[in-house]
């Protein structure tokens, strides 16, 4: 039995492409899906923002990553790819952390980079990517706190690009464990079941490529 309307899900999607071989073409029609389903954003290529953000003429959320998929990238480049973004229309930025930095307990310097690329946002929406496959729980846990004091508005479980994508068990440990900030399941969602079991775990948005379809054949 379902929990939820195909609206309330679809209000909670970014609708997502973001493969390397991306086409211009691929992008438009992304957003044409977005717009003609009520997603929440389109989340694409950082190359495409500015492009994306004139096709979609404010009818749909731009969402673009930053330090997209490694997270290594250092603070500067990122805040730089962070304000070019907003520059060109961005509404929403998705950001990867240093995974090493939080393997090697650097807690302050996540920190710092998050606040710094929160700074660049110029108040957009801020998602962070912990990438949750490559983390022990205690280290889910710490990086609840980190981004839940550092002004992000989201911590997300995964770019889909390290081999895992967003479990029930990280939605729930996040769940319990962040304040005042939204969760963003991405990744693995394979079904319209799957999705409304991380909405009611307490995803407010759910980064997805295939969701509008499941819902049209009603997986």
């Amino acid at each position: 039995m379902r929990n939820y309307t195909d609206a309330e899900i679809l209000s909670r999607v970014d609708h997502t492409l973001l493969k390397q071989d991306a086409t211009t073409a691929q992008i438009y029609a992304l957003i044409d899906e977005a717009i003609a389903n009520g997603t929440a954003s389109v989340c694409i290529p950082p190359s495409f923002v500015k492009a994306g953000a004139a096709y979609a003429a404010g009818k749909v959320a731009i969402c673009t990553v930053i330090g997209f998929p490694n997270g290594y990238n250092t603070k500067e480049v990122k805040v730089f790819e962070t304000a070019d973004a907003v520059a060109k229309g961005a509404d929403e930025i998705d950001m990867v952390i240093n995974i090493g930095d939080l393997k090697e307990k650097k807690y302050d310097a996540i920190l710092d980079e998050i606040r710094a690329i929160r700074a660049a946002c110029a108040g957009k929406v801020l998602k962070v990517i912990i990438e949750t496959c490559m983390l022990t729980d205690a280290e889910k846990i710490e990086m609840c706190r980190i981004v839940s004091e550092s002004g992000a508005d989201y911590i997300k479980t995964s770019t889909g690009f390290a081999g895992g994508g967003a479990t029930f068990a990280d939605v729930k440990l996040f769940a319990e464990h962040v304040s005042g900030i939204k969760i963003k399941a991405a990744g693995g969602i394979k079904s319209v079941s799957d999705a409304e079991e991380f909405m009611r775990l307490g995803a407010d948005r759910l980064g997805t490529s295939s969701l509008i379809r499941y819902l049209k054949e009603g997986k």
